[in-house]
């Protein structure tokens, strides 16, 4: 992995932070986004190498071309993506707002689409790169009060075992 460009989303803390550090210990630059800066910022000095913190919010799919730009713009590259970021709920499923499926739903599954979309083109015209896709076994065994989340995780394991097919 030496010198080899890797994003990471989600990567304030959890497996984003691990994945962060594990790869930076293999010799990759990293561009680190999520959220909370103050976090993404422990994590970039905990890895001993070139890191661009890089802090967005998912959801906000107009910014992404200019988020996008400014990450492949970093070195030029982007050698993988690990589309991390998401979030979860604790409630029952009578209990849970419309709202939070709309949110997890967004965060979860569009924003990974989304931002894979922006990269997908450059990274073929570079001549390829690798895409992640973390999903949790939620998708495939349902977790009390995890309702919205669950589905989420279903529909985004699916899309990631397809084949892509050229039209």
């Amino acid at each position: 992995m030496n010198d080899q460009i890797w994003w990471i989303t989600g990567a304030s803390s959890g497996i984003g932070a691990a994945l962060a550090r594990a790869l930076a210990a293999r010799g990759a630059k990293l561009i680190l986004s999520g959220r909370n800066v103050g976090a993404l910022e422990a994590v970039a000095a905990d890895c001993a190498t070139e890191t661009l913190v890089l802090p967005f919010e998912a959801t906000d799919y107009d910014a992404l071309p200019a988020i996008a730009d400014r990450a492949w713009g970093w070195q030029g590259r982007i050698d993988g993506l690990v589309n991390n970021a998401g979030i979860s709920q604790r409630s029952l499923a009578i209990d849970t707002d419309f709202v939070v499926y709309q949110q997890i739903v967004a965060v979860d599954l569009l924003a990974p689409i989304a931002l894979t979309q922006q990269l997908l083109p450059r990274m073929i015209g570079a001549g390829g790169g690798q895409i992640v896709a973390i999903s949790s076994v939620a998708g495939i065994a349902g977790v009390p009060l995890r309702s919205a989340y669950c589905a989420a995780q279903a529909r985004a394991d699916r899309l990631s075992r397809q084949r892509p097919r050229r039209e």
